[in-house]
Parts: C-alpha cells; structure tokens; sequence
C-alpha cells in the first residue's frame, strides 16, 4: 500500500464527540487504537489502509478542506459555518445519531419583555431609534447573520469571542449570545434564556470528505466504501430484531402458510419471509426452527403472532449488521462526488 493510497482520517480527540465516535466504529467492527491520549495518531488493526489523526472538532473541517486528511468527523454545526466558502469539502453523512445540540439565540432572564423572534425583532429597532446595535456574540457569524437576515432582522453588530460565550452579556461586551447548547444547563446557569423560535441550526456528528481528493483515488474510494457500508448496516441493525420460535407442524410448506395467513400486521413474517428449517433431535418428530425478522417496534405483534402458530421456546437477538441489496448512503455519496 502506497502512501498516496493510504485514507486519512481525523477524528475527535476529545469531549462528547470523541466519545460517541469512537463507540460508533468499534461497534461497527472498526475499533480504533491509540497508544495514550496524547498522541495525535492511531489505526484501525482491521483496516491497515487507514491512517487516523486525531484534533479538535472546530479544526477538523480545516484539515478536510486543505487537502491534509481525506474523511473527517465533526459537528454539523462546524461544517455548516466553515462550507459557506469552500467547495471541495463534502457532507457524505450529516446524522451520525450522536453529539446532538442546537444553535440558539439567548438573552439574558432579566429581558423579560422579550421571549420570542418577534420581541427580539421589535428591540433592535429600539436600539436603532437610539442609535446603537444590538451585540451578539457568537462564533457562528455566517449562520447568525443569514440567518437573521432571512427573518428581516438587519440592526445588529455581531462580536467575537475567545473562551466562554455565555459570560458576555455579564460581562459587558455583548447583549445576548448565539451559541450551540444540547442540555440548556450551562445557559440557566449563566443566567441566560432561550428565545421561542431562535434555533438556528439542528446539529450532531457527521461525515465529511475531500472531494478532490476522493475522486483522484480509486482505492480511497473502496476504503471508505467498506466504512460507509459497516456503519450504514450497523445503524440499519438496530431498527430490527431477529426471533426464532420452535412450532410443530406438517411440513415447512404447512407452517408457512399458517404464518402468512390472516397476518395482522404488514411485515409481520419478517423482511422477506420466514426461514423454516427442520429440527433434529435424533427421534422422529414434526418440529421446525422458524426465524424472522421484524422492526423493533413489532416485536410483540410477532411475539403473539407466533404464539397463534403454535410457537414456543420463543428466543429473541439483535443482529450486528442488516446489509440491503446495496449501500444507499454510498450510492448517495457516489452521486455528490460525480
């Protein structure tokens, strides 16, 4: 393997996200190893062509987009702001399923007249007619301003900050903030309220990629081709539950048609139908293994459908991955390159 061949990643190094990152690939079968927690890089033993480098989620968008990595994983939220301007970095997969927060506007409690978009609206007026802005301090000033300006708010000046947001109304230097929170604990305590109607932005962990640099290399493609597809059927398992119940009947013909007749609920006999296969027990006996596979949401149904059947010993697993015909996500990603 060629060093040009090699797929770069970065990854997290910390917090929440660097968490969630790295219980999402192990259990996908893609456990990465990193010596201490001061190293900035690590593998993946079962992909020896993967090379990951681990940094801090704001800067891990810069590193896709200057060509140093070829993958990166980040927040939304950073992707967001950053892509405003840049063309070759490309979202591959916006929900991960963790790291979720939001983008909000927040003011402080004691604004008690205002609690909403429209009350914020009608106060920067009256900082106008007093011939000031409004200050909002935040680190997302492409997706606060046109965000703002889309709902026809213009008078206000936005204010960089460097360490904790939510200390600038106190401290002077701004009137209210736009910040990512996920719990709204750390806003309370600071004394601070969400306004109604003043999210910006749904954020969590996503996939983002070079997409120069991923078209220039068919093997890059195929790597990140096996990651698309682990993760993708790993997520897919957790929406289905396989069970397996042992009924007595004719044949595996004459069970089948018992499970499909009258069937209550669509999808009950499973993805593409019941797997029947004979049970040997070493004496002579009528008793078949059946198995199917349902939502999670079905399980009972399923349950009780098969119990009406003649079901019992009735054993309930959840499996590791659920492959379809092809990887939806990749076809996906295959046409945002091309």
């Amino acid at each position: 393997m060629t060093k040009d061949n090699i797929l770069r990643i970065a990854l997290p190094s910390k917090g929440a996200l660097a968490k969630g990152t790295m219980e999402l690939l192990s259990a996908c079968g893609l456990r990465v190893s990193r010596p201490n927690d001061r190293q900035y890089f690590g593998y993946i033993p079962a992909l020896p062509q993967v090379k990951i480098l681990f940094q801090r989620a704001a800067d891990i968008f810069t590193k896709v987009e200057e060509g140093s990595v070829d993958l990166g994983i980040t927040g939304y939220d950073v992707v967001s702001e950053e892509s405003q301007s840049h063309d070759d970095v490309i979202v591959i997969w916006d929900k991960l399923g963790y790291g979720k927060c939001k983008l909000v506007l927040a003011v402080p409690e004691s604004w008690v007249d205002v609690s909403s978009i429209e009350d914020l609206a009608e106060l920067t007026l009256l900082f106008r007619d007093k011939g000031k802005n409004l200050r909002i301090a935040t680190k997302y000033h492409h997706l606060t301003q046109k965000w703002l300006y889309e709902k026809l708010i213009v008078h206000f000046s936005l204010v960089s900050v460097q360490g904790a947001m939510e200390a600038a109304p106190t401290m002077g230097y701004a009137d209210m903030i736009a910040d990512i929170t996920s719990t709204g604990t750390t806003l309370r305590e600071n004394r601070l309220k969400q306004i109604e109607g003043g999210t910006l932005l749904d954020s969590q962990a996503c996939l983002i990629g070079n997409k120069r640099l991923l078209q220039e290399s068919e093997i890059k493609l195929e790597t990140t081709k096996v990651i698309l597809e682990l993760i993708e059927a790993q997520m897919e398992s957790k929406k289905y539950v396989s069970i397996t119940a042992n009924v007595e009947g004719k044949s595996a013909d004459e069970i089948g048609d018992r499970l499909m007749y009258k069937s209550e609920l669509n999808g009950i006999s499973g993805l593409q139908g019941p797997t029947i296969a004979k049970v040997y027990s070493g004496e002579k006996n009528d008793w078949y293994a059946v198995t199917i596979v349902v939502k999670q949401n079905m399980l009972l149904s399923a349950i009780n459908h098969l119990r009406k059947v003649g079901g019992t010993d009735l054993t309930v697993s959840t499996p590791n991955y659920v492959f379809g015909s092809k990887s939806q996500i990749y076809e996906e990603f295959l046409s945002k390159l091309n």
